[in-house]
């Protein structure tokens, strides 16, 4: 492929991805997560089933976040080895719902709907000015009662730890209550013998779980993507060594207890280097956004090797997504694999590899439509 066609090709990838950045930007990080979620309401869903919705959203981000209970506190830090307050709320709401939030505690304040205190829900966020500025510099995660989880940098307890907004310090740095959900009916997690209507018990018991789970059955999407296959050992001089696509379905669900996401895939794809043309059909899987693993049939025809069927398998990796009410846009990075012989052929492992290994990056885009 001459080098001022491969240049144009790269232009125009880029002009796409650039178009796609710029649709998607102003749904970003949007407030209050009414959908973009797999424990979201359905449009169709009524109002008793929405609340319900929101109610097990905001308990499933509690479960998550209790899970790092003891964690220690570490300035950046968004993983099991150590948090920071925004990182660990983001952590919480990625592990529980995929979703992610602005990463400091300015910006999440910023992001929220601001309430009075006596209005905040299990599930809203707390702030706090703690560096006797006006600037907000910490966050927590209420629980009702006015208690709170939070990851503390200072005091007697650091790290994960639950906290009152009674004890002094937190009243004297208290700054405002914030709502990431839309408002739910009144409920409690803690008291399975409130008087409310619509108390729903402790998240770590049997029956909150249940009430997730059976609303949580999940979302789908169906979405298209492209992307350039790069020519990893430069062969030629090449750049690239053709293109592919997808035709796509997910289901992302919490059917069976935990996240899962599954995929039905159509690959076309078009290899130049070697004058292939390839047509997968993969299933994927994966647990998280971030990365998913696929395999499956693959029909390959080429003058070389005439029509053929073989086994294709990939893992593909999502260093973040930009979510909007029903859309998806995702840059990702995909290392494929296949064999190109059969066997008996005296054919070297190196060449095989050579001509089966492919490496992608392109963008997805997913529809929300269940």
């Amino acid at each position: 492929m001459p080098i001022r066609s491969i240049m144009k090709y790269k232009l125009i990838f880029l002009l796409i991805f650039c178009i796609m950045f710029c649709i998607a930007i102003p749904g970003l990080f949007a407030s209050p997560l009414e959908s973009g979620y797999a424990l979201a309401p359905r449009a169709s869903a009524t109002a008793e089933e929405k609340a319900q919705a929101y109610i097990n959203a905001r308990l499933r981000v509690i479960e998550a976040a209790k899970k790092y209970l003891g964690t220690p506190y570490r300035y950046g830090g968004m993983t099991s080895a150590g948090l920071d307050c925004s990182g660990f709320l983001g952590l919480s709401f990625r592990d529980a719902l995929g979703v992610t939030l602005p990463r400091s505690a300015s910006a999440l304040y910023a992001w929220v709907i601001k309430i009075p205190i006596e209005k905040a829900q299990p599930g809203d966020f707390v702030f706090f000015r703690t560096d006797g500025t006006s600037n907000i510099t910490h966050v927590g995660l209420y629980l009702g009662n006015r208690t709170f989880i939070h990851a503390a940098s200072s005091g007697s307890q650091t790290g994960v730890i639950y906290s009152n907004l009674d004890e002094r310090y937190y009243i004297n740095t208290y700054a405002g209550a914030g709502r990431a959900f839309p408002e739910a009916a009144p409920f409690n997690i803690d008291n399975p013998n409130s008087n409310n209507t619509n108390t729903v018990n402790n998240p770590s018991s049997s029956g909150s779980k249940q009430a997730v789970s059976n609303n949580g059955k999940g979302r789908v999407y169906v979405g298209v993507a492209f992307a350039p296959v790069w020519n990893s050992n430069m062969k030629d001089g090449l750049t690239m060594r053709g293109f592919t696509s997808q035709l796509c379905i997910e289901i992302d669900t919490f059917l069976f207890g935990s996240r899962n996401i599954y995929g039905l895939e159509l690959r076309p794809e078009y290899d130049d280097l070697f004058k292939v043309f390839r047509l997968p059909i993969t299933v994927s899987w994966g647990v998280s956004d971030n990365i998913k693993f696929f395999a499956g049939p693959v029909f390959t025809s080429s003058e070389t090797w005439g029509s053929t069927w073989r086994i294709l398998a990939g893992v593909t990796v999502i260093p973040f997504s930009i979510k909007s009410a029903n859309n998806v846009f995702s840059p990702y990075i995909e290392a494929v694999w296949q064999s190109n012989f059969s066997d008996g052929k005296n054919i070297s492992l190196n060449t095989d590899f050579y001509t089966g290994f492919r490496f992608n990056t392109g963008i997805k885009w997913l529809i929300h439509i269940l």
